[in-house]
């Protein structure tokens, strides 16, 4: 699939896309740490930055524990990536009386950025819900008033025929709505 946009947006925006195919390619701490700045140079409401990144190389010492978050599905592909990030969230300000009611969303900011510094240093991200939130505030140590948001497998793309035929039919670049189908008000009924 060509993606095409309706106006002219860097071609980032179109370069980004989620494969599940990953090369086993061992990728340098400085590669994915300069990701992490990236993200940690998003937006977010008063500056607080509720963000907090944890991650494991494929076939370090947290390898094994990282996949036994993710749910089944997601374990049948992201093994092959280089690198699995969690982004979790800070709930309040600092303090449980003080909420802080946009910590997903300056989260989602921080993968974001993650997501398109990555694609311009030639990687690739998948990022997934798919998750065992059960328990993973244990695992990941996270303190009271944390969140588990997301994950996102991280590596060089690889070839589809690695994946179940299941995934490698559907392996490639998605298309979006229209723009006028995500913008403006709700049509009338």
């Amino acid at each position: 699939m060509v993606r095409k946009a309706q106006t002219d947006i860097d071609q980032i925006y179109l370069e980004r896309w989620s494969p599940r195919a990953f090369e086993q390619y061992d990728m340098p701490e400085s590669d994915l740490l300069q990701m992490l700045d990236a993200a940690h140079w998003a937006p977010s409401a008063f500056n607080y930055q509720p963000w907090r990144f944890v991650y494991s190389f494929r076939g370090d010492s947290n390898w094994e524990t990282f996949q036994s978050l993710l749910i089944p599905f997601n374990r049948t592909w992201a093994g092959s990536a280089s690198a699995l990030v969690f982004f979790l969230s800070e709930t309040t300000m600092g303090a449980p009386d003080k909420p802080n009611h946009s910590h997903s969303f300056d989260t989602g900011a921080a993968w974001a950025f993650f997501a398109l510094q990555a694609t311009r240093m030639g990687y690739h991200t998948h990022g997934m819900s798919g998750l065992e939130y059960d328990g993973a505030g244990d695992i990941l140590s996270m303190p009271a008033g944390w969140r588990l948001e997301a994950a996102a497998a991280v590596g060089r793309i690889g070839d589809k025929a690695t994946l179940p035929d299941y995934l490698a039919e559907r392996e490639g670049p998605s298309s979006r709505k229209p723009l006028d189908e995500v913008i403006g008000p709700f049509p009338s009924n």
